[in-house]
């Protein structure tokens, strides 16, 4: 297992990290399948026999219920193993339970505390945007939480490039601790966050972790054109994440990964999994699974290097026009882009020809 540097951070964390949405799972959570405690217990076995340092949860997983699961399976066990959880979600009808209120942040760490038990959670995530919160009260509550020894390191999740710059500057201003992270959702198919938060990773030094790599499973290879999967699945159970606006390019991107897979005797979500880990500013891909023999695969792909003649062809099928300004920096800036800028940049300057 490849170990990467957390942000600007000293803390490593494995290529892989294991996901528990689905430990002990129910209701809306449970449409990707709930796994009971003991064969959760034994997917955290095999991930931590792979090299996997870190689990990724959230007490807005089923009301806290995935939390108590990896709580009650890391009892006793080394606190080499990292834990990362969330806070923004509703967790009762209350009008201050919920969002990123300093009060919320504060008795939530504290609830996943209790959940996990554990004396500190090592990376806290503020997991959604709250515009009704200042940024000041946010950071500052984090920054508390990282004085009284609550938690290691702050982080934010689905956060947009100004937002996370917003909170970068009021901590820069006080004081405060910064993010070291940022946990988003980027695929060869979803490639988005390339516009800002790829180069914020970069510039400012925020890793990325990413969550749902292969899409719920539709870069697995499984979904095809004209067939799904029979057995459950997120997509086959009404999980509207994440949106597909163009179904034709997502099948020629299904087509080049298992097209790439079967050169190298792999499966098509290896692929996926491994055209992320060559993404500038990605520090962590979580990974999760319903069956052992589903993580062992997804796992693999920290193995799995892809030839110039791989990306080159994958790069083909999903690599999406760029939007202004940024079509226009390409044109006419190509040649003063810094490294950040080419985190979006790269592939488009490499095909076009400046007009300036």
């Amino acid at each position: 297992m490849e170990y990467r540097q957390l942000g600007r951070s000293g803390l490593k964390v494995s290529l892989h990290s294991l996901g528990t949405m689905n430990f002990s799972a129910e209701g809306f959570f449970g449409t990707i399948g709930s796994i009971a405690l003991k064969d959760a217990a034994r997917l955290v076995d095999v991930a931590v026999d792979h090299g996997v340092n870190l689990l990724d949860t959230s007490n807005a997983y089923t009301a806290g219920k995935s939390e108590e699961a990896v709580g009650a399976i890391l009892k006793d066990r080394s606190n080499q193993i990292l834990v990362g959880t969330k806070v923004r979600f509703a967790m009762g009808q209350g009008p201050n339970e919920q969002g990123l209120s300093r009060f919320h942040i504060v008795e939530q760490a504290e609830a996943s505390l209790r959940r996990l038990q554990r004396d500190r959670i090592d990376i806290y995530f503020l997991h959604e945007w709250d515009g009704l919160t200042p940024v000041e009260e946010m950071m500052e509550a984090l920054d508390t939480l990282v004085r009284h020894g609550k938690i290691r390191y702050a982080a934010c999740s689905n956060f947009s490039g100004w937002h996370i710059m917003k909170c970068l500057m009021a901590a820069e201003r006080h004081n405060f601790q910064r993010f070291v992270a940022q946990q988003i959702h980027y695929t060869i198919e979803a490639r988005g966050a390339e516009n800002e938060l790829l180069p914020i990773a970069l510039d400012q030094g925020v890793g990325v972790q990413v969550w749902s790599p292969i899409a719920g499973g539709l870069l697995s290879g499984k979904f095809t054109r004209n067939s799904s999967p029979e057995d459950v699945s997120r997509h086959t159970s009404g999980w509207s994440e994440p949106p597909i606006r163009d179904k034709a390019r997502l099948w020629n991107i299904v087509d080049a990964l298992v097209k790439v897979g079967k050169a190298h005797g792999v499966s098509a979500a290896q692929v996926a999994l491994a055209w992320i880990a060559t993404r500038p500013g990605v520090a962590n891909i979580i990974v999760g699974a319903r069956t052992e023999a589903q993580l062992k695969d997804n796992l693999a792909a920290a193995n799995l290097k892809l030839t110039a003649e791989d990306l080159a062809l994958l790069e083909d099928v999903s690599l999406v026009p760029l939007d202004y300004p940024y079509w226009h920096q390409c044109a006419s800036a190509a040649n003063r882009l810094g490294p950040a800028d080419m985190a979006l940049h790269g592939p488009h300057v490499a095909r076009s020809k400046p007009i300036w």
